[in-house]
């Protein structure tokens, strides 16, 4: 069996560099690329770089590079994953400034950006940086240029054990450590450290600054190399995670070996024989071709070697594993071709235990069957097989295989039994105990029944299987997260399920990470609780605000500037419109209307009628609509300022700008008016009828 790590390979930081990398290659037309410094630790991805026109350059190249850089032959310089220090950034921001064809992309990892920011923050007099990594490490180095006072590097535990015995830390008096990691130091290194640092400082400040990923994939190879017989671990000569893969490995599994090359491989003196357990486990800088091609030769050697042991046997004795060629075929047996001096026989119930099967409907000639030798008569030249316990044993095998592996199965929950449920798997039945189901205590195990779901093997006893739901079900959700603290920056979008909800705000489902929207972030105007916005169970769309990786805290924004009352506002009136407003508030100086949900404008005292008021109550009720004039929008404040008086004044000099003919005529009665307009004749007839 050959197993390559699940995380084996480029990692995170290293995937992004050269993603980045490789689109400017496919979509550049005359621009120069390089990378200052190598981009990864890897010779081979370096070299195929060169290959494709990518040049490695050196911070001192910069300035002369910078002032060769034209519209005709532009140069984009790409920072290496591992970063590097912030004079070198500052030489590089000045040529990107001086020259606009001259412009440069930062491919540092977001973890080792994480440290620099660290180191930054707590600069200060009365800190010591003391930092778990190898000094002359680019990343160690760059990290280090970030702190500006007393800072120390320690490549191991021991190192920085020996420092503290050797008084180095009391020539830096009272000074508050600050104690991170290279993103990826030995998992065990950075525990012990932290103890020895705590035992002489109770105030120091710990950042846990490993890569997840990196501990991820520890964690992998120890766990691979603790049931391989041999380990291969692929990565560059310079690569210090790989370098810590490698010593993970051999001290668990003696027989590993570290390659940079698939070529390489030709050159181990590797034991290998048809039980071989091969693991493969490859740093952060390996690419994924690389891996394929170790895994395409071990499987090649094995093969071989394989094909050479069968070809040695020449007997058979009882209880054998053995493969025939079917040369022919009844309802009752089949006889086998074994290659051997004897005739292999399976009778119909050494194939299956169900009797209306037919042999010759499952078979034909040439087909190949593996069985086991029952008994072997050399007189008569037979040998009676059974394929049904081949199949049991396979079928067990699968389940004792994937318990030393580790690996996940899947299975279908059949039976709720005390203490837990039963999941087939195969033909073979595993027992889950109740904790491992994921189900909560006391919760109810039938609702896992007819499901079905994946699991580990955790104990064989004899026969007997104990598997676990909730482990998976673990790793699955570690995953997970571990993948959404890498790729989450502030602004970007997210679309989750509302949790739960407290007085302050609302938590929301990120996927797997939980985040929270503060009440005030929910609406732009005032609410008494979340509840008046979202409700449990709702998807909603949300931003991020702001993170704190180490904490696992996120802040969520939820409303947006679309929705913001005062753009709704500004979109839809100016100064001189006029809006039907409700007014909603009075106060001595005047009165509080509402021009749309959630902005209110003032309408002063001394705007609200033509004549001077003792107060806005004597004209205006609350709730009532009025028409009012926008007479001033403060854009900086956001206020309002209306006029009822500004509408009266202009229809009051309306009224007075009117000729004096018509202005009688709006004076004079209806009936008046009617009577006016009447022609002779007929006032006449009305004045007759008076007087009769």
């Amino acid at each position: 069996m050959i197993e390559i790590a699940k995380n084996a390979g480029f990692c995170f930081g290293v995937k992004r560099a050269t993603d980045r990398l490789e689109e400017a290659l496919r979509s550049r037309s005359v621009e120069r690329l390089y990378t200052l410094g190598a981009l990864i630790h890897n010779d081979t991805y370096n070299r195929q770089l060169k290959e494709q026109g990518v040049e490695i350059t050196s911070i001192d190249r910069i300035e002369a590079l910078a002032e060769t850089a034209t519209a005709d032959a532009p140069v984009r310089v790409f920072v290496r994953a591992h970063g590097i220090p912030k004079e070198d950034e500052a030489i590089l921001a000045e040529a990107a400034e001086r020259n606009p064809f001259f412009r440069y992309e930062d491919c540092t990892c977001p973890y080792v950006k994480k440290i620099h920011r660290i180191a930054k923050e707590n600069s200060a007099r009365d800190n010591l940086f003391v930092l778990i990594g190898k000094a002359t490490h680019p990343e160690v180095v760059g990290i280090m240029s970030y702190f500006e006072g007393d800072k120390l590097t320690f490549e191991s535990a021991d190192a920085l054990e020996k420092a503290i015995s050797d008084g180095i830390f009391q020539k830096h008096g009272d000074k508050t450590p600050i104690l991170a990691a290279q993103t990826t130091q030995n998992l065990g290194e950075w525990k012990k450290s932290q103890k020895i640092l705590k035992k002489l400082y109770t105030n120091a400040l710990i950042f846990d600054t490993i890569c997840s990923v990196t501990e991820l994939r520890q964690t992998e190879a120890q766990e691979l190399s603790a049931r391989s017989d041999v380990m291969i671990v692929i990565g560059g000569r310079d690569s210090s995670n790989t370098a810590k893969l490698y010593d993970i490995c051999k001290k668990i599994c003696p027989d590993t070996h570290r390659i940079e090359r698939p070529s390489e491989l030709a050159e181990l003196n590797l034991k290998m024989s048809a039980h071989t357990k091969v693991g493969i486990a490859a740093g952060a800088s390996t690419p994924s071709g690389v891996i394929q091609e170790v895994y395409k030769i071990m499987s090649e050697m094995k093969e071989n070697f394989e094909e050479l042991l069968e070809s040695s046997f020449k007997t058979l004795n009882t209880g054998d594993i053995v493969t025939g060629i079917v040369t022919n075929v009844t309802d009752a047996e089949l006889t086998l071709d074994l290659g051997a001096q004897v005739t292999g026989f399976i009778k119909a119930e050494q194939i299956t235990d169900d009797p209306s099967v037919k042999l010759t409907e499952m078979f034909k000639k040439g087909d190949e069957v593996e069985a086991r030798v029952g008994r072997v008569s050399d007189i008569e030249g037979i040998a009676e097989l059974s394929k049904k316990a081949v199949d049991s044993a396979k079928s067990w095998q699968k389940i004792v295989d994937a318990c030393e592996a580790g690996d996940v199965l899947t299975g279908k929950v059949v039976d709720v039994v005390k203490g837990g449920v039963t999941v087939l798997v195969g033909a073979n039945r595993i027992f889950v105990p109740a904790s491992h189901t994921g189900v909560p205590k006391d919760g109810d195990l039938n609702v896992l029944k007819g499901t079905e779901v994946n699991l580990k093997v955790i104990e064989i006893k004899g026969n007997r299987a104990i598997g676990s739901i909730r482990i998976v079900l673990r790793d699955e959700r570690r995953a997970k997260e571990a993948e959404f603290w890498a790729s989450i920056e502030e602004g970007k979008v997210y679309t989750g399920a509302v949790k739960s909800m407290t007085s302050y705000g609302a938590f929301v489902d990120l996927g797997g990470v939980d985040g929270m929207v503060h009440k005030t972030e929910l609406s732009w105007t005032p609410i008494a609780s979340p509840a008046a916005v979202v409700s449990v169970g709702q998807e909603i769309t949300v931003f991020v605000k702001s993170f704190d990786a180490e904490k696992k805290r996120i802040s969520l924004g939820y409303k947006t500037d679309d929705t913001n009352p005062w753009y709704l506002f500004t979109s839809k009136y100016a100064v001189g419109d006029v809006a039907s407003v409700k007014i909603v508030n009075m106060m001595p100086f005047g009165a509080f209307a509402e021009i749309v949900n959630g902005v209110d404008g003032l309408i002063h005292i001394s705007q609200i009628a033509l004549e001077k008021i003792g107060k806005p109550a004597d004209v205006l009720e609350l709730g009532q609509v009025v028409d009012a004039k926008i007479i001033a929008i403060d854009e900086e404040n956001q206020k309002v300022s209306l006029s009822i008086r500004a509408l009266l004044e202009e229809a009051q000099a309306a009224e007075e700008a009117m000729p004096e003919e018509y202005a009688a005529e709006e004076a004079m009665p209806e009936e008046y008016a009617a009577e006016e307009a009447m022609p002779e004749e007929y006032a006449a007839e009305e004045a007759e009828t008076v007087e009769e």
